[in-house]
């Protein structure tokens, strides 16, 4: 049966902006460029591209996060953490189709990416930074790029997300130390009694501190959706080139594996266990 147009249907953008010129597709679907004449490596391109635009959506987020908590503006903030969790199960599940790929593939064209890594991507690295996991070391990466690497410090000196959050348990009457909420936030974020004492009392008063219960879950539903997407790219890096040293020159998956032992908010973790 023949398709009928229909009534009122758009066909003339001669002087018009369409779909393709709003979203830019134009520039999108011109940047996939092969190094190599390998079928597979559109797929290695592609993945990785579409990572980064997740990950451009999950620091819009995250900053727009951290802004709101800093005033005590809960429910957008909180609106903000679910979408960062259901972006990051699209970055989990993208582990699945990069996976798909075998080790004799990927050496087809391996030798194409030079010294370029995953490891490099100043966007994972920012989130980081919000996540409060600070490694001055790695902005060395990026001195190329002065402009970038002005961005990447900035981020560096920031507060992170939990930081804001600590700040929000102070502003709500929890006796935090001094020394957290004047601390060096350039410096990792270690354990303090004081703030595992504030979030023992939020969950044993749930109904008295909704908000700070709320956003302790959104929190911890970010580092646990963190952790599986790291979980699985050391799965897939190992799958694919088992313990080879990676393109960067780190140890690859030796590397993926110590950083699983990172954790961003350790308190709300803690607190598990004495509740």
């Amino acid at each position: 049966m023949a398709e009928q147009e229909e009534p009122g249907l758009h066909t003339d953008f001669r002087e018009r902006m369409t779909y393709g010129d709003y979203l830019q597709l134009d520039a999108i679907l011109s940047s996939q460029n092969r190094l190599s004449g390998h079928h597979d490596e559109m797929l290695f391109i592609i993945i990785h591209q579409v990572s980064e635009l997740w990950m451009k959506l999950t620091l819009h987020e995250l900053d727009g996060a951290v802004a709101c908590i800093s005033r005590d503006q809960f429910s957008p903030a909180f609106k903000m953490l679910a979408r960062v969790s259901r972006i990051q199960a699209q970055l989990i599940q993208s582990w699945d189709v990069l996976a798909t790929m075998t080790p004799a593939e990927y050496l087809e064209f391996r030798s194409e990416l030079g010294q370029s890594s995953g490891f490099q991507s100043y966007q994972h690295r920012l989130i980081e930074f919000v996540l409060g996991h600070k490694s001055p070391h790695i902005l060395k990466i990026y001195e190329k790029d002065p402009a970038l690497q002005a961005r990447l410090q900035e981020a560096f000196r920031a507060p992170s997300l939990y930081d804001a959050a600590i700040g929000a348990l102070a502003r709500n009457g929890f006796s935090i130390n001094q020394t957290v909420l004047q601390r060096d936030v350039t410096r990792p974020y270690t354990a303090d009694a004081s703030v595992e004492a504030a979030w023992i009392a939020v969950y044993h008063n749930v109904n008295a501190y909704w908000n700070l219960y709320q956003l302790a879950e959104k929190l911890v539903d970010v580092e646990d959706c963190m952790q599986q997407w790291r979980f699985r790219h050391m799965k897939t890096v190992e799958r694919i080139i088992g313990h080879k040293t990676g393109t960067g020159g780190s140890s690859g998956v030796s590397y993926l594996k110590k950083v699983l032992d990172h954790r961003f908010f350790p308190e709300l973790w803690d607190i598990r266990t004495k509740l």
